[in-house]
């Protein structure tokens, strides 16, 4: 089996990267080991930045996207009791978030796909990257019970942290940066409509949570807890408790309750790992980048880097020069390392740490009155929240 493109991997990164490939006339195959289904309710970041819908729309994405998202021009920070809007377009001359799940982003472009691109082979699990550091890179991969090889000019591994392609890049090659956070977020999922119209970032001595949505009819909430907590040994009755006390304000507001559907606990990690590219072997996504979700930058990040590569690839087929996938580790990871500090600030701002200070609470306070009471800091945190350009 042969293509110029070989993608691992049927998360958004590598759907939407089959996608601008086929828009450039550029042909590809794309593995994925799990099967349709599994695919496309797969529950995980919700927020598109600007830049990430504007991609969609261009790529002929974003139909559903537009008719059913939830355009959010801002983020309301809650602290100390009070309540404090953040007004993203009059901050960032008119540029806002879209609330749309990426369960739906890969429903759209797996039906994309399918209608009109390329090979996209559930149930394949690759096995390799083989030849990785050569300009005839290869896949070994398994599907229908049967072993194969897909032959390319270039693999981009859009496989996860877990994935093959990460792992056929020496070890004396890398560098990696991380840091382990001791909290976690436990999530739900609830059958009950949003106790406001857009997302609430809340910090308090307990420790922070957020409010957030999957639709008009569906919440999504975080509390924060310590790293290793089980989501069994919390009842639903103890987590909207805990909920209305971490989202507590001076006025009339209130949390409306409703069926707890789904609860999970995430780990909270930051992680990269450097170069992102190998000879003709390219990673994407949360094969060479992790951030702690307060910052909504996952997803948003993975489609930065296959922007990046697809227009790299599509300049050296139209001129023949290599440049742009020469630098294409150096340009996704300027990009990269401004959204890690983005989310790193946000953690830091917002979360309690075990055994903090008087002295840290009192320094999380300062920074969040200076967010209220200075547009230029406030500024910066709505031009970090709305995305960092992908040129």
């Amino acid at each position: 089996m042969r293509t110029t493109v070989g993608i691992i991997g049927a998360g958004p990164a590598g759907l939407l990267l089959a996608r601008l490939l086929h828009n450039a006339g550029i042909d590809s195959v794309v593995l994925e080991s799990r099967d349709r289904a599994y695919v496309e309710r797969r529950q995980r970041a919700g927020i598109l930045e600007q830049g990430t819908a504007d991609v969609l729309r261009a790529a002929g994405a974003g139909e559903r996207m537009d008719r059913e998202g939830l355009r959010h021009d801002g983020i309301e920070l809650r602290f100390d009791r009070r309540r404090h809007r953040v007004d993203f377009p009059a901050l960032t001359g008119g540029r806002s978030v879209m609330v749309y799940a990426q369960t739906e982003v890969c429903k759209d472009l797996i039906a994309l796909q399918l209608a009109e691109g390329g090979p996209l082979l559930f149930e394949a699990e690759a096995l390799a990257v083989e030849n990785a550091g050569t300009d005839a890179p290869r896949v070994r991969f398994r599907h229908e019970g049967r072993e194969d090889v897909l032959e390319c000019e270039y693999v981009v591994g859009c496989d996860g942290f877990w994935g093959v392609a990460r792992k056929a890049i020496p070890d004396e090659l890398t560098q990696v940066f991380e840091r382990t956070y001791p909290f976690g977020w436990l999530g739900i999922l609830a059958d009950v409509p949003p106790s406001h119209d857009e997302l609430v970032y809340a910090r308090h001595d307990r420790g922070f949570a957020l409010l957030s949505m999957r639709s008009p009819s569906v919440s999504r909430l975080y509390l924060q807890v310590p790293d290793g907590t089980d989501a069994g040994t919390w009842s639903d009755e103890a987590i909207w408790d805990e909920l209305e006390r971490r989202f507590e304000t001076a006025d009339d507001w209130r949390l409306e309750r409703g069926p707890i559907t789904q609860k999970s606990v995430t780990p909270m990690r930051s992680y990269v790992h450097e170069p992102m590219r190998h000879g003709g072997l390219f990673l994407a996504g949360d094969a060479a980048h992790i951030v702690p979700p307060t910052g909504a930058k996952g997803l948003n990040l993975a489609v930065g880097d296959v922007v990046t590569f697809a227009r790299a690839l599509t300049h050296r087929q139209e001129t023949g020069s290599p440049e742009l996938l020469d630098t294409y580790s150096e340009t996704c990871l300027r990009r990269i390392w401004q959204a890690e500090r983005f989310s790193y600030d946000m953690t830091t701002l917002l979360h309690r740490a075990p055994g903090a200070t008087g002295f840290e609470d009192r320094i999380q306070l300062a920074r969040l009155e200076r967010i209220a009471s200075s547009r230029a800091a406030e500024t910066d945190l709505a031009e970090g929240y709305t995305g960092f350009s992908f040129e």
